[in-house]
């Protein structure tokens, strides 16, 4: 695999996890005072979870939007990532459940997890819908007559988007990786079948586990595609 990212490749494809969402005020799961600190998995996020407690989960879901509604918009990584597909063919493929990406201008993203604006029916059929703003009432029920759920991805569920991704990497050109520690499966196996020839870049303030010896920008993710977009389109004025 080449290590290296030095000149913006024709075809880029880009991953993306909660390091670039905390940034812009998202609370994370896995870092010191991250979410799953103050909740447990069992208790939110699965689906054992929700039929024994749909009220609650929907109120956890129901916290976590307005946070991404109300407090959170896309910083300037956002944005590069957004302006970069105005010179090259960007894929972008994201863990995270926000719509920052979008909120940005990028566009066709990828969401591994689902998406927290989108609510789904909890019967058989799996209707879904964007939610107007961020509350889901106990008493609310889709047009079948169940109760809407979030729609993402919760720990024992299968990641419905994932054989998309796959194929994805395995035609990739070159990889850029931000803000994830690459310890979330399937997800994390995305660098493991990208062909033996594509170019690989991390972004992340630390170094993460298994992949020594790739080239990391040990910088958070607004610092790391800053200095991306200087190296690349110089002569371009940052987003």
């Amino acid at each position: 695999m080449v290590h290296s990212l030095s000149k913006l490749p024709d075809r880029l494809l880009v991953f993306t996890g909660a390091g670039m969402s905390a940034e812009s005020g998202v609370d994370t799961f896995r870092t010191p005072g991250g979410i799953w600190e103050r909740y447990r998995v069992e208790d939110v996020a699965t689906p054992e979870a929700w039929e024994r407690d749909p009220i609650g989960v929907t109120e956890f879901y129901n916290m976590r939007r307005e946070q991404l509604v109300n407090r959170a918009a896309p910083h300037v990584g956002h944005r590069v990532l957004a302006a970069l597909e105005d010179h090259c063919e960007v894929d972008l493929i994201t863990q995270n459940v926000d719509d920052l990406h979008e909120r940005a201008g990028s566009r066709g993203v990828l969401h591994l997890h689902g998406e927290l604006r989108r609510v789904r029916s909890a019967g058989p059929s799996g209707i879904s819908k964007v939610l107007e703003g961020h509350e889901v009432q106990s008493s609310h029920r889709c047009p079948d007559g169940f109760r809407w759920r979030p729609d993402v991805v919760w720990f024992g569920e299968p990641v419905p988007n994932w054989e998309i991704a796959e194929r994805k990497a395995q035609d990739a050109q070159a990889l850029l990786v931000i803000g994830t520690s690459l310890r979330v499966y399937p997800a994390a196996s995305i660098v493991q079948v990208v062909p033996e020839d594509c170019s690989l870049l991390v972004v992340d303030p630390e170094q993460p586990e298994n992949f020594f010896g790739t080239r990391v920008l040990q910088l958070p993710a607004s610092e790391g595609l800053k200095q991306l977009w200087k190296t690349w389109l110089p002569h371009q004025p940052l987003p």
